[in-house]
């Protein structure tokens, strides 16, 4: 893995910004998945990079520990955050050392690098490829809902989309690609 690191220990602006890029969706959507509120999603991921930003000297420079110490962070802002909401304090007790919740979150955990890893590939496809495959694969729609959103022959939404799985095959992960495949089997 990479470290990410400044000359003097301390990490600079430029490096902070490029994982606050690579990682800011990805733990944007594991804090909804949290919270469902985007708003609240979004503060609490935003208080994890100042978090880190304010204790990077005493976090491993190794990309795989900051990132891991930024899903925990967010995962426990999220938890102080529901603990302290009205609507779910009668289920205070079952949030705390929960082994099915603590599946759960390994499971978002997950599902946020999946979709992360994913919707990096599709948005690096060419236009007619992204645009079929964002629809098709992210949006849900069937492929006579895109032909008839896109005006295009029927047949051409099937064969670009059989290209565009081709080209996504080649960028992702083979176990990335393997969780793709098993959800647009469960899509049909």
């Amino acid at each position: 893995m990479s470290k990410i690191e400044g000359d003097n220990g301390i990490i600079a602006a430029p490096v902070l910004e490029a994982l606050f890029k690579r990682y800011y969706d990805r733990l944007l959507y594991f804090a909804w998945q949290y919270v469902h509120d985007k708003e609240t999603a979004r503060d609490l991921v935003q208080d994890a990079f100042i978090t880190y930003w304010n204790n990077a000297r005493t976090v491993s420079p190794e990309e795989t520990q900051i990132r891991n110490y930024l899903y925990v962070n967010v995962k426990n802002a999220c938890l102080r955050h529901l603990r302290h909401s009205s609507v779910v304090d009668k289920f205070n007790t079952t949030l705390e050392a929960d082994p099915a919740e603590e599946a759960q979150g390994a499971n978002r955990i997950i599902r946020a690098e999946v979709i992360g890893e994913i919707h990096r590939v599709i948005v690096s496809l060419p236009e007619p490829y992204r645009k079929i495959s964002q629809l098709g694969y992210i949006e849900g729609l069937k492929n006579q809902e895109i032909a008839d959103q896109l005006q295009i022959p029927l047949n051409t939404v099937k064969s670009q989309k059989q290209k565009a799985l081709q080209l996504i095959r080649v960028h992702l992960h083979p176990e990335t690609y393997a969780v793709l495949l098993i959800a647009i089997k469960l899509l049909r």
